[in-house]
């Protein structure tokens, strides 16, 4: 969850697998249920934007999957079955609109015992994230840590860490735990003197400690590769090397920027090596920039963003977190979010990524469900989905949307089912047994979580989670919003309201949801994806296009220009098609659940309302 001194997380998003009688997954699998032609292509960074094998440009929505990880009930892993893994996996889909995860490993339990990889815990994770990969969703493993590990901590300590093995504690001379006076987990990063010294150690290959890191992580990627089928492996999207990097102690002399530039790239050239020599050849890293570099408080942020790694390219995707540690604080934003409120941090990644040649993600962001700033959860979550989809506020994206920026992919921290009903002896310690939250640090940001039925049921507003949002682009996206309507209390929040200009639209969409994506296509015979939210059935969605209008879009033909489709994964969750001609065309779909049987009048109406709008914004 997030930290007052950056207080991110993660949570990774891994493979999913299964092993036959042998071991070994066969070479080739059945497409999942409800793929279509353009599907279960892998993706890969071709001209700086995630790509799918239709050159469509790929936008990855999704959670952490999970900070139970971090926990040692289950012994490291997401979950406590596979059982639970598949029904975390369709909800997810189904109920939170996800269509990726970051998938959490624990190097503690992989390699429990120095050069001794643990295979039962590979074969388990890898059947875990399996459950993902056929219900339809991208995975990317990460090896979490925060704070180092949890053997750093004392038994009656107030905090904890998840990461390095006790033997890699062990190996070092440290002091005992303390942080002082502090009242979040995430001062320990630079206050605790046992935290800061192990971080060092492994930044700088003490005891061969980062040797012995990617020995395992080299090994846990073969394994994963060798032990799913090809088309499992197709899902898996790359590898995140390490969550939250910081140096624990700078050098004399030692700047963040230096430090990001000669410890920790080295340390991702040598990751990729690793991947590379696994068979992920294909498969981008995910690297984090210092986790402070874009912190929203003045004297936590420090320069970086991997300024002097070049151009990353397509072997690496510029990844990063990003929490409102103002908001968070209580104290230096008093208030709620607003309209546009992180445009300009989500534009710098974006602006970081573009310099890099390569794509972005934003692999943690959220909110403290509970707690004394939880009120704000509602807006800053708004805010934030707002900033991915678009770099502009609402007040302006009508009148220049051709200034939207690239859509961001991003993960919410997190999606734990097991939310309030933990049992974690913290630290080992029989005396501290935690139930409540998310059981670690006192964090409690878990998106879903198992009601007395043990289903799956979301703890934050549908409207705000479950989105429309473009999951693949032939061609270049020029802009896009969403207006979700998510609530406040009992009170709906309408950042982006239709401008009166636009008068039949706005009486088409009415007092709904709606989404707009404005775009160029490339010539593909492949249609442009948008990912339709339960609250748009299919019956009942209307759809005004330059490519026609439609209410209640038929099923997919490649000769309808505008359909309906579920989504891979037999899931339930479904997809809006638009199939558009020509190269370099603009295009343009108003998506909206608003007006119920609109007359033939008022979509034409519309129709012609947006044509001529988009020709003066965006022609």
């Amino acid at each position: 969850m997030p930290k007052m001194p950056a207080r991110l997380f993660a949570v990774l998003v891994v493979l999913s697998g299964f092993l036959t009688a042998t071991g070994v997954r066969p070479s080739t699998a059945e497409a999942l249920s409800d793929s279509l032609w353009f599907d279960d292509s892998p993706v890969t960074v071709r001209d700086g934007r995630l790509s799918d094998g239709q050159g469509r440009e790929i936008v990855l929505r999704g959670y952490n999957v999970s900070g139970e990880t971090k926990l040692a009930e289950n012994k490291g892993l997401p979950f406590a079955s596979v059982a639970d893994a598949k029904k975390s996996a369709t909800a997810l889909r189904a109920l939170g609109g996800g269509n990726s995860v970051r998938f959490l490993l624990s190097w503690a339990y992989a390699e429990p015992v120095r050069g001794q990889v643990d295979t039962a815990y590979l074969s388990a994770a890898t059947e875990q994230m399996r459950a993902f990969l056929e219900a339809g969703i991208r995975v990317y493993p990460d090896f979490h840590q925060d704070l180092y590990s949890q053997y750093l901590f004392d038994p009656d300590s107030w905090y904890t860490g998840d990461g390095a093995p006790k033997w890699a504690v062990d190996a070092g001379n440290y002091p005992d735990e303390s942080c002082g006076i502090c009242l979040l987990w995430g001062q320990n990063i630079t206050q605790n003197e046992a935290v800061k010294r192990a971080s060092y150690d492994f930044w700088h290959n003490a005891h061969g400690l980062q040797d012995a890191f990617l020995t395992t992580a080299q090994r846990t990627m073969s394994y994963v590769k060798e032990h799913v089928s090809a088309a499992e492996f197709a899902g898996v999207l790359g590898f995140d090397p390490y969550n939250e990097p910081h140096a624990g102690v700078y050098d004399s002399g030692q700047t963040s920027r230096a430090w990001e530039r000669d410890v920790l790239w080295p340390f991702y050239e040598r990751f990729r090596t690793r991947m590379d020599a696994a068979g992920w050849q294909d498969k981008p890293a995910f690297v984090e920039p210092n986790m402070f570099w874009n912190a929203n408080i003045s004297f936590q942020k420090q320069e970086g963003g991997l300024l002097d790694s070049g151009t990353l390219g397509p072997d690496f995707v510029f990844n990063t977190h990003f929490y409102d540690q103002k908001a968070i604080s209580g104290i230096f934003m008093p208030g709620k979010a607003g309209d546009g409120q992180y445009a300009a941090d989500f534009g710098t990644v974006r602006d970081r990524a573009a310099a890099g040649g390569t794509a972005g993600i934003v692999s943690e962001f959220g909110h403290p469900l509970v707690g004394t700033v939880s009120d704000k959860a509602p807006t800053v979550l708004k805010a934030m989905y707002q900033a991915l989809d678009s770099r502009l506020p609402g007040s302006s994206w009508w009148s220049k949307p051709a200034s939207s920026g690239s859509v961001l992919s991003g993960t919410q921290w997190q999606w734990d089912i097991y939310n309030g009903r933990h049992h974690e002896l913290m630290n080992g310690n029989p005396d501290k047994v935690l139930t409540s939250g998310d059981s670690w640090n006192d964090e409690d940001l878990s998106a879903v979580r198992l009601d007395d039925s043990g289903t799956a049921v979301l703890r934050q507003d549908a409207r705000l989670l479950d989105r429309l949002y473009p999951s693949a682009t032939a061609g270049t996206p020029v802009g896009f919003t969403y207006e979700d309507r998510s609530r406040d209390g009992s009170t709906t929040l309408t950042w982006n309201p239709v401008p009166s200009s636009l008068p039949n639209v706005s009486r088409l969409v009415g007092s709904g949801q709606y989404g707009l994506l404005l775009w160029r296509s490339d010539g593909s015979s492949a249609p442009t994806e948008l990912h339709l939210p339960a609250s748009f059935p299919t019956a009942t969605t209307t759809v005004v296009s330059d490519l026609g209008t439609s209410y209640g879009p038929p099923a997919y033909t490649r000769n309808t220009p505008i359909a309906a489709a579920a989504e891979p994964g037999g899931t339930g969750s479904r997809r809006l098609l638009l199939t558009a001609p020509g190269n370099g065309v603009l295009h343009y779909a108003l998506v909206t659940n608003g007006t119920t049987a609109p007359s033939t009048t008022l979509l034409n109406a519309a129709r012609s309302e947006l044509s001529a709008w988009a020709a003066q914004r965006a022609g």
